[in-house]
């Protein structure tokens, strides 16, 4: 399958919201990037939606419809019919307005099209040709069916889409044009491709949007009062059947929306719990008016609805009749490659996951996978890995801090900005011979140290402070170094025993003050004995004092 949506790796943040939104996980993290399985993706749009950090985007085709305008051939444009909600205050004279402009040789609403498939769909029910019937202008929904529900394929109503229809309806009335159809659906681009020859282009109106504003052009409302419009319901949730006349009272008439919910309909279907009914299905919540496009430029489904039935008729579009084999939509299986792992594979990534018993398995979904064993089975699978585990991570994290806190030879305190002690390791406690941190936990740092440099790291919001201490009730020289997290609101000490190379060095500071004071003394019997030397030979002593000096000097530096 062709790529409509592409990943911006720069953007992406690895938050897998876009996982967890995907309805059949389609989307493989390795590696730390992101990426689409296409042979797998239904195209709902919903990891374009959810992204908080714009990290997907829709391939542009606008330079396919540019092109298209400059081959010479007539080109006619196809619109969806929720134009009226995304746009707001226009209709299809706008639109026709700024498209010829563009050089488009017409522009219709796919609305007609959609006319041309619904009495499709009443031939369908009227001759009760199969006892479930489901709706296929979703593309998605074909995608969802062909893909994961196979044995559902023969209640598909092998019927073209709008789009197809409509532009099927075009080249039948301008031999020789081309088309290009705008709305808002991202699987549209997919459905154009994998039937050539019937939709040459297709933009979104985001898309369009920006082409306008490339070429400096703005819709603006003229008016359109055309009654014969019945099918502009289409895009609503409903809409099909609100359009489908004379139904056959045998049948029963069903419109779901919402791709989980057209999942569950599915398998009802599968299950025989479904008969003699007509199941119109949507896979965006609301039907086309929230499609991908729609909800990502935050319109509003209700607002959506309300624009889209106030601009529809009460009429349909005159169309021609087409015999059904000139609408007829061959819909296979495209059943992705599967692979199908043993238990004791998932149990061995399960342990992995640190998921050792049935109670490990916590089914958070922080990962995107519904359950631990089928982020187990995509880890197989290549489509996941280990560290995608918030609760495995968590743990992790922790065991790696308290295991460097329990076995640091630091003493390390953790106080809140009430100076109350919060955590203390065993370094700590042997310091200041606490049996038990039990003792010492929730009572002030007074208790066991002086709290002032506690009090000024916390007002003066110092970041970290360092300073050589001695604990006089502890007997114990200490680094000391306070930490103040403003953030956490912890006050954090750190204290490196150095009691033993301080007494070391004070011994040796004190064997040189002894050496000195010694030397002195040696010095100054010296001096006296070469004084009266000196005295005797007539010499002075200002150069032996000064050679006397320098050793002095020399001891002291030692």
């Amino acid at each position: 399958m062709v790529e409509c949506i592409k990943f911006k790796e720069a953007n992406c943040k690895n938050c897998y919201k876009c996982i967890r939104h995907c309805p059949v996980k389609s989307i493989r993290f390795s590696d730390d990037k992101v990426s689409i399985i296409n042979e797998e993706c239904i195209l709902c749009g919903n990891c374009y939606v959810v992204c908080p950090q714009n990290a997907k985007e829709i391939r542009n085709d606008v330079s396919t419809a540019k092109a298209l305008l400059r081959s010479g051939v007539p080109v006619y444009a196809s619109i969806a019919p929720s134009f009226v909600a995304y746009y707001g205050n226009v209709t299809i004279n706008s639109m026709e307005k700024v498209l010829k402009e563009l050089g488009f040789a017409g522009i219709e609403e796919t609305a007609v099209g959609a006319t041309i498939v619904k009495k499709q769909y009443e031939r369908m029910t009227h001759r009760s040709e199969q006892e479930v019937i489901i709706s296929s202008c979703c593309h998605t929904v074909n995608l969802l069916i062909q893909k994961y529900y196979p044995k559902v394929l023969p209640y598909l109503a092998n019927i073209v889409s709008p789009m197809q229809a409509h532009s099927i309806d075009i080249k039948h009335r301008f031999p020789g044009s081309k088309t290009v159809f705008i709305g808002p659906c991202i699987s549209k681009k997919a459905e154009a491709e994998s039937y050539g020859g019937i939709v040459d282009c297709v933009l979104t109106f985001q898309e369009f949007s920006l082409w306008l504003k490339e070429e400096k052009m703005q819709l603006e409302y003229i008016e359109d009062a055309n009654n014969e419009s019945r099918a502009r319901f289409f895009p609503t949730t409903g809409g099909i059947l609100k359009t489908m006349s004379a139904a056959n009272p045998d049948y029963t008439y069903i419109a779901i929306d919402g791709i989980e919910n057209c999942i569950l309909a599915i398998e009802d279907v599968i299950k025989g719990k479904l008969n003699k009914c007509f199941i119109e299905m949507s896979a965006c919540t609301g039907s086309c008016s929230g499609g991908p496009i729609m909800d990502k430029d935050n319109c509003s489904p209700i607002k959506n609805y309300i624009s889209i039935s106030r601009y529809a008729g009460n009429e349909d579009f005159p169309v021609s009749d087409y015999e059904e084999k000139e609408l007829k939509k061959d819909m296979s299986p495209q059943i992705p490659r599967q692979v199908y792992l043993g238990g004791k594979a998932i149990e061995e990534v399960l342990k992995k996951m640190g998921k050792t018993k049935p109670e490990d398995e916590l089914n958070c979904g922080s990962c995107g996978y519904n359950t631990c064993r089928d982020k187990a089975h995509a880890v197989l699978q290549g489509k996941a890995n280990l560290h995608m585990c918030l609760p495995y991570l968590k743990e992790k994290a922790e065991s790696f801090s308290d295991n460097i806190i329990k076995n640091t030879p630091n003493g390390i305190i953790v106080l809140n900005e009430s100076f109350e002690v919060q955590q203390i390791n065993a370094a700590a406690c042997r310091m200041m011979n606490i049996r038990n941190p039990k003792d010492i936990l929730g009572d002030n740092v007074v208790c066991i140290l002086d709290p002032q440099p506690f009090v000024e790291a916390y007002e003066k919001g110092t970041e970290c402070s360092y300073k050589a201490t001695y604990l006089p009730e502890y007997n114990k020289y200490v680094d000391q170094t306070i930490i103040y997290d403003k953030s956490y609101h912890i006050i954090i000490c750190i204290m490196r025993d150095v009691t033993e190379e301080t007494l070391q060095r004070e011994k040796k500071e004190a064997l040189s003050r002894n050496t000195i004071e010694v030397t002195d003394k040696v010095i100054e019997k010296q001096m006296r004995a070469v004084q009266e030397i000196a005295s005797l030979l007539g010499e002075t002593t200002a150069e032996t004092k000064i050679a006397l000096t320098k050793l002095k000097e020399s001891l002291m530096d030692e």
